[in-house]
């Protein structure tokens, strides 16, 4: 069975950080890619970042670039989204999303008319509240 476990949400001040974790299991981590995902409080859940394991590609949605990275930790089939510069705008429920890619850049997983990341990943965790206060 597909398992994502978000954690390490929480409430910062603007211009603090967070890291969030997603730990995975049931499935071959290296044929993955993982998404990181938010929705806030009547808006549409958005892509924010991706990564695909096993060649290592990444993405991400302009609102991250620069201030948010992600990484995997193969061995213990996690990955982190490193938050820094938080935003009010920022805050909102991370969810992470498993898609498999067999090796395949991450680029396979954006919409080619926006650019933007496909929502329509196979497995998804729970989801973990991000609030930035001002």
């Amino acid at each position: 069975e597909v398992q994502l476990v978000e954690s390490g949400g929480g409430s910062v001040q603007a211009g603090g950080s967070l890291r969030l974790s997603c730990a995975t299991s049931g499935f071959t981590f290296d044929d993955y890619a993982i998404g990181w995902f938010r929705q806030a409080p009547g808006k549409e859940r958005e892509g924010v970042s991706c990564i695909s394991i096993s060649d290592g590609s990444t993405w991400y949605a302009d609102s991250a670039r620069g201030r948010f990275t992600i990484s995997s930790d193969n061995a213990k089939n996690t990955v982190y989204l490193k938050m820094n510069s938080l935003k009010p705008e920022d805050t909102a429920v991370y969810y992470c999303a498993a898609d498999p890619t067999f090796g395949a850049d991450v680029l396979l997983l954006l919409r080619p008319d926006t650019g933007e990341l496909k929502d329509d990943f196979g497995s998804w965790g729970q989801g973990t509240q991000v609030t930035v206060s001002s």
